[in-house]
């Protein structure tokens, strides 16, 4: 970027095109003659190669008068720059890892597959904040502390499995553990998503009693419960026959996720298929947008000492010219 800071110094540069019209002006041809009785001495002396050019020093004077000018003007070069304030948001990810989850009615997957494979959309899609997770069946660990190196945490997802826990479903114990990461947390947003697809059955800690330590510490928690409506196809390992399935009902306690949501200033959601709970996280991310502002602001660099100097040099060039090589005797 090019601005001139004191623009109306250009005005000057119309006397250029005025010095010009009354030096050629000057040197038209005058109508007065002189005689002389004999010029040979004056012929014989001839013309210096050097005089043929003397129109060189006007020129340069003329250039020099407008880099002048342009210094007057103070021309400058700028560059643009942006700050970028981001205010991020910590999320902690609670994930159910009980039995139960390894139902078949998020096709092709079970719960639990799907549920990694959108989880891990969901950091991808996230700038800017950090994320941790904390699983759960019969009781709750943490499967990886907050954090922006969501490498770590992709692989840690890909690391999640039903049996690496007691079974059962402490969805107290779950918060519990999902607020505590979040205590020490700067955050001006704290969130908390829970997924799971049953009821609570294990743990110490109640639920609500859990919500309400999260609405103390100002963290909003998004409850989602996973499953399809009415009976689920569960398998089921025999030691003799194998692999099979039993349609078993589906059991989540709607009633309670929506309490515990609407204690902390969440919301509840029901995702019963993939796509549904593709559409759950993508609006959890909607709601949960990391503030970014973007101040630009244009560094300028004085330009004029340059054109000063210029000018300068070809002014003196012109004056060392105009007294040696270009030299007239009147």
């Amino acid at each position: 970027m090019y601005r001139f800071a004191d623009p109306f110094f250009l005005y000057l540069l119309l006397i250029i095109p005025i010095l010009v019209y009354f030096h050629f002006k000057r040197r038209s041809p005058q109508t007065v003659t002189l005689q002389y009785s004999n010029l040979n001495v004056v012929k014989s002396v001839g013309t210096s190669r050097w005089q043929r050019y003397r129109q060189i020093l006007f020129a340069g004077r003329m250039i020099a008068i407008a880099f002048l000018i342009i210094a007057l003007a103070r021309p400058q070069s700028g560059s643009k720059s942006e700050e970028v304030t981001t205010e991020g948001i910590d999320i902690m990810v609670a994930l159910d890892i009980s039995s139960s989850m390894l139902a078949e009615d998020f096709k092709p997957k079970n719960r639990l597959e799907v549920a990694k494979i959108v989880a891990e959309d969901f950091v991808k899609g996230r700038k800017n904040d950090r994320i941790g997770m904390v699983v759960f069946a019969g009781e709750s660990y943490t499967q990886c502390p907050l954090t922006l190196d969501y490498g770590v945490l992709l692989d840690f997802i890909k690391d999640v499995n039903v049996g690496l826990i007691e079974d059962g479903t402490a969805i107290g114990m779950a918060l519990a553990n999902a607020v505590n990461r979040l205590r020490d947390s700067k955050a001006k947003s704290k969130v908390i998503i829970l997924l799971t697809d049953g009821r609570n059955n294990a743990g110490e800690l109640h639920p609500l009693t859990a919500a309400r330590l999260a609405q103390a510490m100002k963290v909003r928690i998004y409850t989602v419960g996973a499953g399809s409506r009415g009976t689920a196809l569960y398998p089921i390992y025999d030691p003799i026959f194998g692999k099979r399935y039993q349609r078993l009902p589906v059991e989540i306690d709607e009633d309670l996720l929506q309490q515990i949501a609407k204690i902390t200033g969440g919301k509840y959601f029901r995702a019963v298929d993939r796509s549904s709970l593709e559409e759950v996280f993508h609006e959890i991310g909607e709601l949960e947008k990391t503030k970014i502002e973007v101040k630009e602001f244009t560094r300028y660099e004085e330009l004029f000492p340059r054109y000063l100097v210029i000018g300068l040099v070809i002014l003196g060039l012109e004056v060392v010219l105009a007294n040696t090589k270009f030299r007239k005797i009147p």
